[in-house]
């Protein structure tokens, strides 16, 4: 046995050697935004659109990576990879990548130095997760890897942290770091909290490789789900939040996030009265949507709804007083308003995308009548529900059809 490399070792048992098949959510800020910059509390909650992976082991000497939403389709020798000095990656579990890491890495992966857009990041985070992770394998394993998602890019939506949350958890998995809790007959499952840990560490890893100095929220909402508090570089997970339905618009006006909170930044100098007890009353808010959402825990009622219309309406108006609104989320607000629901901008602002609420009393004809006006706008928009479960192992049958025939390359 101890001649037989580890990874075929591995590799013999009925998990691994069948298909991995697992999604993670992306995130929405339900309060907080901005003011969060300045330390005060945020609430990030869990999106149910998702990021879904297909892992397929396999013995043909290649590493295959397929990310259909970009039009990325790549492959490398594993014999060649083998090959490459990847002792830079040995302190990778802790450290930021350093840029001469980051050179390396597109060395190995065969990019021009300057590659540096969204296609060539994803290739990049996902060999270092796959060099650092499977290098204590006796060898690398010749995988196909296929990501799809129904996050857009660049939304403020955290689809590259569902991307690294799945691509870490599947090459854990692989490489039997963290048991498969998927049982026969089960449709979906999760992770341990101390394998999630660990998922949340390698996830973190692959999202500074794509964005630098991330604060690590997306990753750690994409990981557990539900609702994420978020004060000063300290993350909490609240206990078993309600799941509320939302229609999700995105403007499709460009914003640059740097720039808007830049911008908050010189007016809270400009008027520090003015802009201080904004930022104080914005924390307020998130600390009575927490709560509320706790008391909704046990039993939710129709009052908890109004609460929660209120505290967004009174966040969207300070959003719009720091001066990050604009003039396509004010139409959405309009919009929504006129069918009797209340949405705020969610992210950065300036445009993007924002949030509207959806009691559960609420008929469907007038959500349908609602998500047309906003198509007829020139919106895009979903509707989905907040609270979503984090990353999660599916049984092949248990997902639509079309995330089947995504991940299959159909």
């Amino acid at each position: 046995m101890a001649t037989t490399p580890q990874f075929t070792a591995g590799f013999s048992g009925a998990m691994l050697s069948e298909v991995l098949l697992l999604s993670a959510p992306g995130k929405v800020i339900l309060h907080g935004e901005h003011a969060v910059v300045h330390g005060k509390v945020a609430l990030a909650v869990a999106l149910n659109l998702r990021t879904f992976l297909r892992l397929q082991p396999h013995s043909n000497g290649k590493v295959c990576l397929n990310l259909p939403n970009i039009g990325v389709k790549r492959a490398w020798d594993v014999a060649r990879l083998q090959l490459q000095d990847t002792s830079f990656l040995e302190q990778g579990n802790a450290a930021a990548p350093t840029p001469e890491q980051v050179e390396k890495l597109k060395e190995v992966a065969g990019f021009p130095e300057d590659g540096a857009n969204p296609e060539c990041l994803a290739v990049l985070a996902f060999l270092y997760l796959y060099l650092s992770i499977c290098r204590k394998q006796r060898a690398l394993p010749s995988l196909d890897i296929t990501v799809w998602s129904q996050l857009p890019t660049g939304a403020g939506l955290g689809s590259s942290a569902a991307y690294s949350v799945c691509m870490a958890t599947a090459l854990l998995t692989a490489c039997e770091e963290i048991p498969n809790p998927r049982k026969d007959g089960e449709s979906a499952s999760r992770w341990t909290g101390e394998d999630l840990e660990l998922i949340n560490k390698w996830a973190f890893q692959g999202e500074r490789m794509i964005h630098g100095n991330p604060s690590g929220v997306d990753n750690a909402v994409s990981t557990w789900g539900g609702v994420v508090r978020f004060q000063q570089g300290k993350i909490s997970s609240l206990k078993r939040p309600p799941a509320l339905r939302i229609l999700l618009t995105n403007t499709k006006v460009p914003r640059s996030t740097k720039a808007l909170v830049a911008s908050v930044q010189s007016r809270l100098l400009k008027f520090p009265e003015i802009v201080s007890p904004l930022l104080t009353s914005i924390n307020a808010i998130s600390l009575e949507c927490e709560r509320m959402l706790g008391e909704m825990e046990a039993a939710p009622a129709p009052e908890h709804y109004l609460v929660l219309e209120e505290l967004i309406d009174m966040n969207q108006h300070h959003l719009n007083a720091l001066g990050v609104g604009h003039a396509s989320l004010d139409q959405l607000c309009q919009v929504t308003m006129a069918h009797g629901l209340h949405s705020k901008l969610t992210g950065a602002g300036g445009g993007g995308c924002g949030i509207t609420l959806l009691r559960p009393d609420l008929e469907q004809p007038e959500v349908e009548a609602t998500k047309q006006a906003l198509t007829d706008c020139g919106f895009d928009c979903w509707e989905t529900s907040i609270g979503a479960p984090g990353i999660s192992v599916h049984s092949a049958a248990s997902l639509d059809a079309p995330v089947r025939q995504a991940l299959d390359g159909l």
